[in-house]
């Protein structure tokens, strides 16, 4: 059996969930996930939770908001005049939606209060500042 290492291409089965137990995504129902550990394309916990497991493993790891989605930040939350939403959108708490950042990308953030005059956007991941449990399942480690 082949044990992960970084550069490897790997096939891994995961269900992700919070400390109180909520399971906010898993890929047990799909496709395993495939990535190349190293690259950065998988948060960094992840990926570190797979070195070192053989093909068949399975394992749980808990990972900090710093190896995570990073800690929550009070500077990505703003106010925007709520003449500035499209008429055809009406913003409600939890809402998501995607806007254009000063640096032209376009990027997703989540309604955090509503009120006649202003619209509180959180630009923040919505799993940022959380501790996160991952049971991962080492399917395959792929041969270059």
């Amino acid at each position: 059996m082949r044990q992960a290492k970084m550069n490897d291409l790997v096939k891994v089965h995961y269900t992700g969930s919070l400390k109180d137990g909520t399971v906010f995504d898993s890929s047990l129902d799909k496709q395993p996930l495939e990535f190349k550990i190293g690259q950065g394309v998988i948060i960094p916990g992840f990926e570190n939770g797979i070195i070192g497991m053989k093909e068949g493993d399975t394992k749980v790891v808990s990972i900090t908001p710093e190896d995570a989605y990073g800690l929550y930040r009070d500077d990505l939350v703003g106010v925007i005049e709520r003449v500035r939403v499209p008429n055809n959108i009406t913003p409600e708490v939890g809402m998501v939606l995607k806007v254009r950042s000063p640096e032209g990308e376009m990027i997703k953030v989540t309604v955090k209060d509503v009120s006649e005059t202003g619209v509180t956007l959180d630009m923040n991941h919505p799993l940022a500042g959380k501790e996160l449990i991952f049971e991962l399942n080492l399917i395959e480690v792929i041969p270059e």
